[in-house]
């Protein structure tokens, strides 16, 4: 262990003198266009690519950003930001644990499948972390970090220095399925489709009531728009698959929204 940890302690090291360390990003959408312009603000040098590919092709502003699908053997960090779909992510993270140098961590989406469970993908379990990412939640100032039981305290002191250097929070939790604010946020909005299924209240009138009775920078349905209405499906599905209780039960109006996209907007 004592030659990884010098390493990955190189690898951190390369950011502070060069300022030009390579992200590679690979994953959904919107998620990959998020980070990618989260790092590069920040002043990387990030390539990105998508499962699939979203129509109109993103553009970046940003010159620090292209499009590839070679991973650069000398990226500090790889981010696999798949969400729902496990044939993709395990396809991601078997290349990306090929293509990386055994010293550079990974970073994986693990809302809906453990990080650990992942880390069964691929040789470099030691460098695999999960995170809990889904869309629009790199607007908060904290970011969930779940090492797994193969994680060294080195690859979580890089990793902390990572989004450090993204200007986040970072909180260590455990590796669950749906980690905290994840569980906890599509929970309320799957009880908010069943308030609106039932005639309780409109949805208008729910979000309202949240953002001024909790303070919520959104109400519950405004949430689950702009996180996606598919990824909170997601999210709850394997939450329900992984715990088989009933307090996980999805409305069947939020799954109908899964299946045809944005329902509502202001």
């Amino acid at each position: 262990m004592a030659k990884r940890t010098s390493s990955l302690k190189g690898t951190k090291d390369t950011k502070e003198k060069s300022g030009q360390a390579v992200v590679y990003i690979i994953g959904d959408s919107p998620l990959v266009e998020e980070y990618a312009r989260l790092c590069a603000g920040k002043g990387y040098t990030v390539i990105v690519q998508w499962n699939e590919p979203p129509k109109p092709t993103p553009k970046f502003d940003e010159d620090s950003i292209k499009i590839g699908k070679t991973i650069p053997s000398q990226a500090s960090v790889g981010i696999e930001l798949t969400i729902a779909n496990k044939e993709h992510k395990q396809k991601n993270l078997v290349t990306l644990d090929k293509a990386l140098a055994a010293t550079a961590p990974i970073l994986c989406s693990s809302v809906t499948v453990t990080a650990t469970e992942q880390a069964t993908w691929v040789k470099g379990k030691h460098r695999l972390v999960g995170i809990g990412a889904l869309p629009t939640f790199t607007q908060q100032c904290i970011v969930e970090v779940a090492p797994t039981v193969h994680t060294p305290k080195e690859t979580v002191d890089v990793v902390q220095h990572f989004f450090q250097s993204l200007d986040k929070h970072v909180e260590i939790v455990q590796d669950r399925v749906g980690m905290v604010l994840p569980r906890i946020l599509c929970q309320v909005v799957n009880e908010a489709a069943f308030v609106v299924q039932e005639d309780v209240a409109t949805p208008q009138d729910i979000d309202t009531a949240m953002k001024l009775g909790t303070n919520y920078p959104k109400g519950p349905i405004e949430w689950g728009n702009a996180i996606g209405f598919q990824h909170v499906y997601a999210v709850l599905s394997a939450m329900e698959n992984d715990l088989r209780e009933d307090r996980y039960r999805i409305s069947p109006l939020l799954k109908m929204l899964a299946q045809t996209g944005e329902w509502w907007k202001k």
